[in-house]
């Protein structure tokens, strides 16, 4: 039991005491080498010309502290909203508008298993009974008009801007009352 006990408790001192004294050599031998390259670079430099000197001076210069700058991620700029244009097509408020056309999309979507796709007038024609099933999800009551060529507006008149996220989801952007596309007052919903 006591031999057990001894080789238990002395194996991990030993092998650590070993692993210190190697470690220390080596550290030893690194230093000495360190401390030899540098006598022979100063007995070089002692030596060289003063040009020679100076040239290798600047060479080995310390490096000017690397400067790190913190800032936010640029966001894309967006314009100021124009002068404001009264109502043209509805009386409806065009938030309500907005969502009517989003869910006349979704109601497409349901019922064909995907959204309609192109551009307005061709995603207006599909909404519009340009379809499998005939179906018509523009309702004027609600708001939605086209016009004369074909295009789902909004209620200054603006054609509405319709991005395809997927084939379940799809953006869609009026301009707003300025009615110019991709300035702060644009009106945009999923």
């Amino acid at each position: 039991m006591k031999k057990r006990f001894a080789i238990v408790v002395l194996l991990p001192l030993v092998a650590a005491t070993l692993t210190l004294y190697f470690h220390s050599k080596k550290s030893v031998t690194l230093e000495r080498t360190e401390s030899a390259q540098n006598a022979a670079v100063a007995k070089a430099l002692a030596t060289a010309s003063p040009q020679a000197s100076a040239a290798i001076a600047s060479n080995f210069a310390a490096p000017p502290p690397q400067t790190i700058f913190y800032s936010m991620p640029a966001k894309p700029p967006v314009a100021p909203a124009g002068k404001p244009e009264p109502l043209e097509y509805t009386n409806l408020a065009p938030d309500l508008v907005l969502d009517n056309v989003r869910s006349a999309i979704h109601n497409y979507g349901s019922m064909f298993n995907g959204n309609p796709v192109g551009v307005n007038s061709e995603i207006t024609s599909q909404l519009n009974g340009h379809n499998p099933k005939q179906a018509d999800f523009i309702r004027p009551e609600a708001g939605m008009r086209v016009n004369d060529r074909g295009e789902l507006v909004d209620p200054w008149g603006t054609p509405y801007f319709f991005h395809q996220l997927s084939g379940t989801e799809m953006q869609i952007r009026s301009a707003g009352p300025d009615k110019i596309m991709w300035t702060a007052d644009d009106m945009v919903t999923e």
